[in-house]
C-alpha cells in the first residue's frame, strides 16, 4: 500500500509476491479474468471514443506465450460478447495460454497471422517477466501495426523495473496496469500513453518508489497563517549569477519569490539585474553581509573559480538547508569533502551530465538505483533531472515526478527550480518533499506556459515558465480545496 497522498510503483518482484498471496485466497484463474475484464472495458471505451461505436468494430490481439498473452486472449473473449470482431495473432502457438485461447475460440474469436486493418490492437506480447527489447518476429509484427495500441499491463519491450528501452518496443496509446502501477509507468511514460489502473485485489507493501499526488502537494504548499510575517514565512538566501551571468541570478531569485518566500535575500555581483526585475529583494555583495536566512541556494551562473568555491564553502559551513545546483555541482565534483559531515539538509540537483561529474559514471538505464546510491553514499538528497525526475533521500522511498512532457528542458529552467526548492526548505519543508513538490509545480508551470494561447504550444524559454509558476501553484491548491 502507499502512504496517503502518494502513488506507489511496485517492481516485478513485489508484484509477483503479491500475486502469489492473492492466488492463495481466491479461486484459480480469477485474478486473470479480473484483469482481462478491466482491459476489455478500456478497449470498449476507446472504441466508443475513437470510432463512435463498439459492435461491429475490430480488434487484433498480439498474444505472447505467458500470462500477459492470457490476459489479452481472455479480454478478447469478453470483447466478442460485446459484438467486437476479434482476431488473435499467436506469437508462440504451441505455448499459447490454453484457457484464454479456449475462451476466445468459444466466443467466436479467430486466429490470424497478420495485423490486418483493425480499429485497435491489444499488446499482450510480454508482461512483467519480460526483459529486453522485442524479439525479431514480434518487432516485425509491431512495426506493421497501423492502429492505436492498448498495452496489457506494460508496453512490450520496455523494462518493467527501470523503464529502459534498448531496442524495438511497443509505443502504446493507452496502458492498462493490472493491480498496481509499476516503475515503467513513470519512467517510460511516453511509451505507455495514458495509464488506466485495474484493481485485482493485490495486497502490497509500502513502495520503494512513489509519486506525490498533485492534490497532496496543493494541500501541503506553504500558505501564510494569520500570525505569520515576512520572517516566519521563510527567508531564502540566493547566491547565484554574476555580472557575467546575471540571468541565472534573476531566474533563481524569481523562482524563490514565486514559490511564496516571505523574503528573498540575494548575495552576489548580479544584484543590479536582480533588483531591476524584483525590487522587493534585499541584496548584499557577500554571503556574510546578507543577513539572516533560513535556507540557501548556490550555483546557477555562480562560476567555478576560487572565489566561487569560497562562497560555497561558507554557505555549506552553516547549519542551514542548502540547495546546490549548476556551477556548485561542478565545484562539489572537484571537492566532495565540501559536503562532508553536514548535519543540515543538503539537496543536489544534477542533470545526467552533472551526475556523471559527481560520481564518475553515467546514471545508466537503472536511474532509480543510481540516484539512490548517490544519496546514500553522500548523505544528501539528490534530485536527478529528466522527464521523469527522481528524488532520493537516505532511508526513504525514491520519489518520482513524471513531467508529462519535456517543455522544461530549456536553458535556465533549472535555475528556477533550484530557487523553488530553496524557498520550500526555508518554509520548513522536508528536503525530499521540497524537491519533489518543487519539481511538480515546475513541470506544471512549463506545461502551462507551453500551452498558453500566446505561445500556442511552441517551445518555451525559462522566462514564460517563471511567469506561470504562481498559476501552477494556484492550480494545485485548487485541486486540494
Amino acid at each position: 500500500m502507499s502512504a496517503p497522498g502518494r502513488r506507489g510503483y511496485f517492481t516485478a518482484a513485489e508484484i509477483r509476491a503479491a500475486e502469489a498471496e492473492l492466488f492463495e485466497r481466491v479461486p484459480a484463474g480469477m485474478p486473470m479474468r479480473r484483469a482481462a475484464f478491466g482491459l476489455a472495458e478500456v478497449v470498449v471505451r476507446e472504441l466508443r471514443e475513437r470510432t463512435g461505436g463498439v459492435a461491429g468494430r475490430s480488434v487484433t490481439l498480439l498474444a505472447g506465450s505467458g500470462d500477459n498473452g492470457g490476459d489479452a486472449l481472455w479480454a478478447g473473449s469478453f470483447l466478442r460478447r460485446r459484438g467486437v470482431a476479434v482476431e488473435a495473432i499467436l506469437l508462440a502457438p504451441e505455448r499459447a495460454h490454453a484457457a484464454g485461447l479456449a475462451a476466445l475460440r468459444r466466443a467466436g474469436g479467430r486466429i490470424s497471422d497478420c495485423p490486418g486493418a483493425p480499429d485497435l490492437v491489444v499488446d499482450g506480447i510480454v508482461g512483467i517477466s519480460g526483459r529486453g527489447s522485442l524479439r525479431p518476429d514480434a518487432a516485425k509484427l509491431v512495426a506493421a501495426v497501423r492502429a492505436p495500441i492498448i498495452a496489457a499491463d506494460l508496453p512490450s519491450g520496455v523494462d518493467p523495473d527501470t523503464g529502459a528501452i534498448d531496442g524495438p518496443a511497443v509505443r502504446a496509446a493507452v496502458t492498462v496496469a493490472f493491480g498496481a502501477y509499476k516503475p515503467v509507468h513513470a519512467l517510460a511514460a511516453p511509451h505507455c500513453g495514458r495509464i488506466d489502473l485495474v484493481p485485482i485485489g493485490l495486497r502490497l507493501p509500502e513502495p520503494n518508489l512513489a509519486a506525490l499526488e498533485p492534490m497532496s502537494i496543493g494541500a501541503d504548499w506553504p500558505v501564510p497563517a494569520a500570525s505569520d510575517d515576512k520572517y516566519t514565512q521563510g527567508v531564502t538566501g540566493v547566491c547565484a549569477g554574476s555580472a557575467t551571468y546575471p540571468g541565472a541570478a534573476v531566474l533563481c531569485t524569481g523562482g524563490a519569490i514565486a514559490a511564496t518566500s516571505g523574503m528573498v535575500r540575494y548575495a552576489g555581483t548580479g544584484a543590479e539585474s536582480v533588483l531591476a526585475h524584483f525590487p522587493e529583494v534585499i541584496a548584499a555583495p557577500t554571503v556574510s553581509a546578507t543577513g539572516r536566512v533560513q535556507s540557501w541556494v548556490f550555483g546557477p551562473g555562480a562560476g567555478t573559480d576560487a572565489a566561487a568555491r569560497e562562497r560555497l564553502a561558507e554557505i555549506l559551513a552553516t547549519d542551514l538547508p542548502v540547495v546546490v545546483d549548476a556551477d556548485g555541482l561542478t565545484l562539489l565534483a572537484a571537492d566532495p569533502a565540501l559536503i562532508g559531515g553536514r548535519s543540515a539538509p543538503t539537496v543536489l540537483t544534477p542533470h545526467a551530465g552533472e551526475f556523471a561529474r559527481l560520481t564518475g559514471v553515467e546514471p545508466g538505464p537503472d536511474r532509480v538505483s543510481a540516484v539512490r546510491e548517490l544519496a546514500e553514499s553522500r548523505g544528501v538528497t539528490v534530485l536527478l533531472k529528466g522527464r521523469a525526475t527522481l528524488v532520493a533521500t537516505p532511508g526513504q522511498p525514491v520519489l518520482v515526478n513524471e513531467a508529462g512532457g519535456s517543455w522544461a528542458a530549456t536553458a535556465g529552467s533549472g535555475d528556477i527550480l533550484s530557487g523553488v526548492i530553496a524557498a520550500l526548505l526555508a518554509a520548513g519543508r522536508e528536503p525530499a518533499w521540497a524537491a519533489a513538490a518543487g519539481a511538480r509545480v515546475h513541470a506544471l508551470a512549463a506545461n502551462l506556459a507551453a500551452h498558453d494561447t500566446s505561445v500556442a504550444g511552441a517551445p518555451i524559454s525559462a522566462s514564460p515558465l517563471l511567469a506561470h509558476l504562481r498559476r501552477s501553484i494556484a492550480t494545485l491548491r485548487e485541486l486540494a480545496a
